[in-house]
């Protein structure tokens, strides 16, 4: 079975020796998850968020369990970029597989500052822009739900990081998440991720006090999988470029049908925490799946949704 797959972006393109990837902020620098298999049996892995400077995330509690699904509120606890170029980044398996860095800021300037430091990490394949954050000189209003800001940090990142292939990571909390798409692929990005966390809450009865230290926080996992399907399917058909499938996916089922739906790749998220080898343990179920339904790539799959 051919695994292999290739991202053609619009500047850069991408070889993953599998579809399998790993969601930012589940995956810890991916050193955590070492001793449950070989990471350089994955397609790729995504880091945690790197911010500019260290931050220490959200006060607890933080991650909730919900039905199907669980609820964080970390706050995107990091070391900061520096720490992580000087001190994680050389005992990652770059030379390997792919080591992609997720990316946050509160303004533009610090996304361009962001891309630019990367720019120069040889270990680095690529840059994952998380626009789902709130932008501080403009009242909070998210990166990811405003189309011309979406496009603005793209433009942004890609003018600062013209050496890395470049992903964006858009949020399903939008109207029509295939207009935050167009704009984002029309300021360069090379390949666009669906979907980032649902809002959500959860409430202790008991107490009448929410679960969460921060009130709201994003729902992950199978509960949100139909709508992650959704957005991957709308973004493939409107937009030229790659796209990779985030949210629910536990099994080889799920991967072959956000495949079907046009995604090139998928990031598993949630399911670290409830088993830390599931990414490890889908690379062979995937290849004995495909072989069942008589296809021999995951290229020939893609895309392949009937809808006569």
């Amino acid at each position: 079975m051919d695994l292999s797959v290739t991202l053609k972006g619009q500047s850069h393109t991408l070889s993953l020796k599998n579809p399998i990837l790993t969601a930012s902020g589940t995956f810890g620098y991916g050193l955590e998850f070492a001793p449950y298999g070989d990471l350089a049996s994955l397609g790729g892995f995504i880091v945690k968020g790197l911010s500019l400077k260290p931050r220490g995330g959200n006060p607890t509690p933080r991650i909730v369990e919900t039905t199907a699904g669980m609820l964080n509120a970390v706050g995107l606890q990091n070391d900061g970029v520096e720490y992580f170029c000087q001190t994680t980044l050389p005992k990652l398996p770059s030379a390997k597989t792919n080591v992609i860095c997720n990316i946050y800021a509160g303004t533009v300037e610090d996304f361009g500052a962001l891309a630019t430091r990367l720019d120069g990490e040889d270990g680095v394949a690529a840059i994952e822009v998380n626009i789902s954050c709130p932008n501080v000189r403009m009242g909070g209003v998210l990166f990811g739900q405003d189309p011309a800001l979406a496009h603005q940090v793209t433009a942004l990142v890609r003018k600062n990081a013209p050496k890395k292939f470049l992903i964006v990571k858009l949020s399903p909390n939008v109207t029509d998440i295939a207009l935050i798409a167009k704009q984002v692929e029309a300021a360069g990005a090379d390949a666009i991720s669906c979907i980032n966390t649902v809002l959500g809450m959860s409430i202790d009865y008991k107490t009448r006090r929410p679960r969460l230290a921060n009130i709201v926080g994003g729902l992950s996992g199978p509960a949100i999988k139909p709508i992650a399907l959704r957005c991957v399917w709308q973004v493939a058909k409107a937009c030229s470029i790659p796209v990779i499938g985030v949210g629910g996916i536990t099994t080889a089922e799920d991967v072959v049908e956000f495949l079907i739906a046009g995604a090139h790749a998928v990031q598993i998220g949630t399911a670290n925490f409830m088993n830390p080898q599931t990414s490890f343990a889908l690379v062979p179920q995937l290849d004995t799946l495909l072989g069942s339904l008589g296809v021999s790539s995951v290229a020939s799959i893609r895309g392949t949704l009937k809808l006569d």
